[in-house]
């Protein structure tokens, strides 16, 4: 359907759920994927195993997007290797639900800076690197939850709605350099970052979903896919649900 044939595509949390269904996207369509990650060596070594003879063309990278100077390290040390990059997904997010009452500062802090934090020290090298080419296309992963709020998830959903506020600022800077930036909104997708909800919950959001199921990881990668086009040139600032008509 996409042909990404000599396109480099940097993929945060981009070895597991949908990060991971995002990349073999990608790969399939022939581009090379550098995804990043930040603990589970097991997982991104298994992942990049699942890919076969495609494996060559995906490169792990291990480091924290919430810290700066990791960020810095790996852009110089990407440029050197790489040169550029067509397309950025700011794919990296973490949970930590507590009622607000309940919630440490650790919580908050911990999911405001890798969500969105890392949203901003990715999108900050990478926008310096698609200036020089005059070409680049930027995915934000936010979420439904960004917009609904859903009980225990004020860090969360407040992490998910600055990445949307934040991409319709850079829309307006970076337009004139050809770079559009995009939010695709996932709801309830089947992957590990819901898999540790009780069942009863899940039976009562399942309800909450007009097309009464969860969404598939594949689901949402062809979303992420057309935004990455050449195509979709004339979008930007856009957001996009993928929710089975959960829809904020």
């Amino acid at each position: 359907m996409y042909n990404f044939k000599d396109q480099k595509v940097i993929i945060t949390g981009g070895t597991r759920g949908i990060g991971a269904s995002i990349a073999r996207a990608f790969i399939d369509a022939g581009a090379t994927v550098i995804a990043t990650y930040s603990g589970n060596d097991e997982a991104a070594s298994s992942f990049k195993a699942s890919l076969n003879e495609h494996a060559n063309r995906l490169h792990l990278r291990k480091f924290n997007v919430a810290k700066f100077d990791d960020v810095e390290r790996f852009f110089e040390t990407y440029e050197k290797e790489f040169g550029e990059v067509q397309i950025l997904i700011n794919n990296a997010g973490i949970r930590r639900d507590q009622i607000i009452a309940a919630m440490e500062e650790l919580e908050w802090d911990q999911v405001l800076d890798t969500n969105l934090k890392g949203t901003f020290n990715m999108t900050h090298f990478a926008v310096k690197l698609m200036a020089q080419k005059r070409y680049g296309r930027i995915v934000n992963m936010s979420s439904v939850g960004g917009k609904l709020g859903l009980s225990g998830q004020a860090n969360y959903a407040a992490s998910k709605a600055g990445q949307i506020a934040m991409s319709l600022s850079v829309a307006k800077e970076v337009a004139k350099r050809n770079i559009t930036i995009n939010n695709v909104c996932p709801g309830f997708i089947e992957t590990d970052l819901i898999s540790d909800l009780p069942e009863d919950q899940v039976k009562e959001y399942k309800s909450q979903v007009p097309m009464k199921r969860f969404g598939k990881p594949e689901e949402v990668a062809h979303a992420v896919m057309f935004f990455a086009t050449r195509e979709s040139s004339y979008i930007t600032g856009a957001t996009l649900d993928i929710a089975g008509g959960l829809n904020g």
